[in-house]
């Protein structure tokens, strides 16, 4: 059984080319920018490739031998496959960025100033739920980044992947506005001793923000709520909050839904931790352009800044969150 043919080189199609529209070695090694010598090395080596003679010399002309007439259609369709491809690839495809909800503020900022960074490209928004789903299509190679608690995915899934930290978000709830904390400006996280928050239990995309959760209540006499039917979209989240009557754990830059209010959680602030986070190993102009962004929005606006007052998981203060 015979073994699979060694791949021919594409530099010896264009030598062979060359020479079989000039008719003349030195023209065709003009053409080329490249020796004449080093033309004829690498028309022999690929007539040794191919087992054919593809050019009668003589003193006074070069002629195509029938191989090398059979040869050229075959040669100027590889060689054009060839250009369109790297034409493909010079052009960036555009770039898959999951921002969790459209109403989030971090990364809609990134991506908005990364537009305005590279108004070339194309950065295409995504609004998927969470970022353990977002982190397995962006492994998968399925999604380019997005934006999240990094220390919160699994190690195994981590390894797959880059980040960037961000922000340390400010926390909140969310009440329904007939709830006994919706008159306070700013909710103590003692004042939530003996509620049940709900903090996307059973939400398999969510897992990262349900086991930051569980760290805050930790020891505070708060529970997290039983997982709840999965919502799609606002209206359906609203019924879902206003049925249980629980609160619901947010960012402070959570989008406002009718019928409920939006409050800040003090002493102490807690803190989510985002991260730009891509799959390891990505090349793309558009990931340059969100990492200057995140990296320029986060020093102008000390989104990384930890207060003395602040709280946040020593697993995202110890280790995780150091950047790449």
């Amino acid at each position: 059984m015979s073994g699979t043919p060694a791949p021919l080189d594409p530099r010896l199609l264009r030598a062979f080319l060359a020479v079989a529209e000039e008719l003349h070695f030195t023209r065709a090694a003009a053409r080329l920018y490249v020796a004449q010598q080093a033309l004829s090395r690498d028309v022999r080596r690929l007539e040794r490739e191919l087992g054919a003679d593809l050019f009668l010399r003589t003193t006074r002309q070069v002629t195509l031998t029938p191989d090398g007439e059979r040869l050229v259609p075959y040669a100027r369709r590889v060689l054009a496959a060839q250009d369109d491809l790297l034409a493909a690839f010079r052009q960036a495809r555009p770039l898959l960025v999951d921002l969790n909800s459209p109403g989030l503020v971090t990364g809609r900022a990134v991506l908005h100033l990364a537009r305005e960074l590279a108004p070339e490209l194309e950065l295409m928004a995504r609004f998927e739920s969470g970022l353990t789903w977002a982190a397995a299509e962006i492994a998968a190679g399925r999604l380019d980044a997005s934006f999240g608690r990094y220390a919160g995915l699994d190690p195994a899934l981590r390894a797959a992947l880059d980040h960037q930290p961000v922000r340390h978000e400010p926390m909140a709830v969310l009440l329904p506005e007939h709830h006994r904390l919706a008159a306070l400006e700013e909710v103590p996280l003692d004042a939530l001793a003996g509620e049940r928050v709900y903090a996307g239990a059973g939400n398999p995309r969510t897992r990262e923000w349900t086991d930051l959760a569980h760290r805050l209540f930790q020891g505070r006499g708060i529970e997290v709520a039983p997982p709840a039917p999965l919502a799609i979209g606002d209206e359906e989240f609203r019924r879902i909050i206003e049925k249980s009557g629980d609160p619901v754990l947010v960012v402070v830059g959570f989008p406002a839904l009718p019928g409920t209010v939006l409050r800040p959680l003090v002493d102490p602030v807690p803190l989510s931790p985002v991260s730009l986070v891509w799959r390891k190993g990505l090349v793309h102009p558009g990931l340059d352009a969100l990492r200057r962004a995140a990296a320029r929005l986060t020093a102008e606006r000390s989104w990384l800044r930890v207060p003395a007052t602040a709280w946040i998981p020593a697993v995202d203060r110890d280790g995780a969150s150091a950047g790449t």
